[in-house]
């Protein structure tokens, strides 16, 4: 452990080998965490006060501290000051033997155990063993339990009752990432503090200072990339800023960072954003394809493309969110310039679209390929019109059923999505392959057909009134608000009355169901036979089917699937297969 001065070259030679940063510059003290001020601020308070846990949980993402805040609770517990005879502190001496041996995980009263490699019951009753016994020199008998949700259930149920009620002079300092995992009778034995991921902000002043001690020249760009590919871990980004440090020799440049970390160019990716909801392909194709060729990972331009959209929705939504100094001013007048460009449902529509795309990119065998295509389906699919305004278009339809002609897509892009808009605007629309109900302002459907009845209560999920619409009833007349049925010999006694209170109730508009003496016409069940028998009996009589029937002695017709292929023509069944072969082994055809 050292203080936080920096061994120059002649001195780290001298006194051993070189260590990393992120254990060269581990924080000895509680004023050197970084990010964790409300925890920090508790535990100060609770050791000034006495008023001390006897177990504590340690948790957040890897590598923002949690180990070092337990060892530095230890020190503080167990320092006695550098006469010998101080009380527990918030500000270890750093100097005497238990802050020495502790710093140097040597000290026979603070025992660390790793749970991920020690999990079971045999490995917790040590501990169980070793708590009876009071500490050896120290004030406290401190036992640290790294990844502590590693722990087996039994081992977990064997530790509750000397974690409920420990001897006075036994504490216990847990760590985990996955808090979740630890059941809740030991969470409730506990003290809980969570440690927060560190702001970029901060992690980029820490890492600039780091680099002064080092005596490295780092640029602020390749500073604010190494604290972003952090992601709050400290630790982390010690090691990102360890190996750009020799990657660069002593002098670091965003570009060199860059490449090391396999990152797009910042500024390539608001271009390639700009013009990917531009509609503007060839563009977009020729950027990331530029980028690519330069080193940088797919997968990596998606995620920063991901960034930029994340970052213009927070800017829509909330246009003081990024008024901080992290941004450089390059990106700000981006933001600024585009954002009022794009609506809210495109930026979340893209969102999930790059989203899709990165898990496409990630497990595709050719990652660009699949980076290629995510960016040419966002930029088609970018003017499209939402789903609110296809909803709104469809309700201020005119009278006939036609709704209004859509507006013309906004200017610019290379007209992907006005392309897919243009199909369909002033053409006739394709004939619905069978009769929809009509919907009503109110937005309840109005049958136009006895099918269509028959259609409601299947999506209302009355499976036996179709049933008894489709077998048993004889259809007279139809008429939007009036029917004339003819039940037959097993149609229920309350089928009529019962099928217009579920139409009033289905279509909000009073409909009258009466029972006639006509014959009328064949149930929708005997309609639906005859037509499978006509085309059946059409089938068979057709000269292919007939010739293959001929030809294989036996075989049936058992299915009949429609096709949209041309129908052939005629040709004459008996010089179309033939069984016989001659010589050559070949149909005679």
């Amino acid at each position: 452990m050292t203080d936080g001065t920096a061994q120059t070259p002649e001195q780290a030679t001298q006194t051993g080998p070189y260590r990393v940063l992120a254990r060269k510059y581990r924080p000895g003290t509680f004023a050197e965490l970084i990010g964790q001020a409300p925890m920090v601020r508790t535990l100060k308070n609770a050791i000034d006060s006495g008023r001390l846990a006897h177990a504590f949980v340690l948790t957040g993402v890897r590598g923002v501290g949690k180990t070092t805040t337990a060892r530095l609770i230890a020190r503080a517990l167990n320092c006695v000051g550098a006469d010998g005879n101080g009380p527990p502190t918030t500000e270890p001496c750093g100097v005497c033997r238990h802050c020495t041996a502790i710093a140097e995980s040597r000290h026979v009263d603070v025992i660390e155990m790793d749970a991920a490699s020690r999990t079971g019951v045999d490995d917790v009753r040590e501990i169980i063993d070793g708590v009876r016994y009071a500490p050896g020199d120290a004030r406290f008998k401190i036992y640290i339990i790294d990844e502590v949700h590693m722990l087996s259930r039994n081992a977990f149920n064997a530790l509750l009752k000397t974690l409920e009620e420990p001897p006075p002079h036994v504490k216990f300092i847990f760590a985990t990432t996955e808090i979740r995992k630890v059941p809740i009778t030991v969470l409730s034995r506990c003290q809980r503090f969570d440690l927060r991921r560190v702001e970029t902000a901060s992690l980029k002043q820490h890492f600039a200072n780091l680099a002064t001690k080092e005596s490295v020249a780092i640029d602020d760009d390749a500073l604010a990339m190494i604290a972003r590919a952090a992601d709050g871990s400290v630790r982390d980004g010690l090691s990102l800023l360890d190996q750009a440090i020799a990657h660069g020799g002593g002098a670091v440049d965003a570009a060199q960072v860059r490449d090391m970390l396999g990152l797009a160019d910042r500024a390539r990716v608001l271009d390639l954003f700009e013009a990917v909801m531009a509609g503007d392909i060839k563009t977009a194709l020729a950027n990331v394809r530029d980028q690519y060729n330069s080193g940088a990972d797919p997968a990596a331009i998606i995620e920063d493309l991901l960034g930029v959209t994340h970052w213009l929705t927070q800017l829509k939504a909330a246009p003081d969110v990024e008024s901080g100094d992290a941004l450089p001013e390059a990106e700000r007048r981006f933001g600024e310039r585009i954002v009022g460009r794009l609506a809210m449902p495109a930026l979340t529509r893209a969102w999930q679209m790059l989203l899709k795309g990165l898990e496409e990119t990630r497990s595709a065998p050719t990652p660009i390929g699949a980076a290629e295509m995510t960016l040419i389906r966002l930029a088609y699919a970018a003017d499209l019109p939402s789903p609110a305004d296809l909803v709104k278009r469809l309700q201020n339809a005119a009278p006939g059923g036609a709704a209004s002609p859509a507006p013309a897509p906004p200017s610019g892009g290379n007209g992907g999505a006005s392309m897919a808009r243009g199909n369909g605007g002033g053409g006739r629309a394709e004939p619905a392959p069978m009769a929809q109900p009509e919907i009503q302002a109110s937005g309840l459907p109005q049958p136009r057909s006895f099918q269509d009845v028959v259609a409601l209560a299947i999506e209302h999920r009355e499976g036996m009134l179709e049933a008894h619409l489709t077998d048993n009833v004889h259809l007279v007349r139809f008429q939007p608000g009036r029917i004339e049925l003819r039940p037959g010999p097993r149609a229920p006694a309350d089928l009529i009355g019962k099928l217009s209170q579920r139409l009033s109730e289905w279509t909000g508009t009073r409909w009258i169901v009466t029972v006639s003496r006509e014959q009328g016409e064949a149930t929708l069940t005997e309609q639906k036979q005859a037509s499978d028998a006509r085309i059946h009996n059409e089938v068979i009589e057709h000269p292919l089917v007939r010739a293959a029937l001929r030809a294989f002695p036996g075989a049936q017709v058992t299915s009949i699937i429609e096709s949209t292929v041309a129908e052939a023509p005629a040709l004459d069944e008996d010089a179309i297969i033939d069984p016989d072969m001659d010589d050559t082994g070949e149909l005679d055809l």
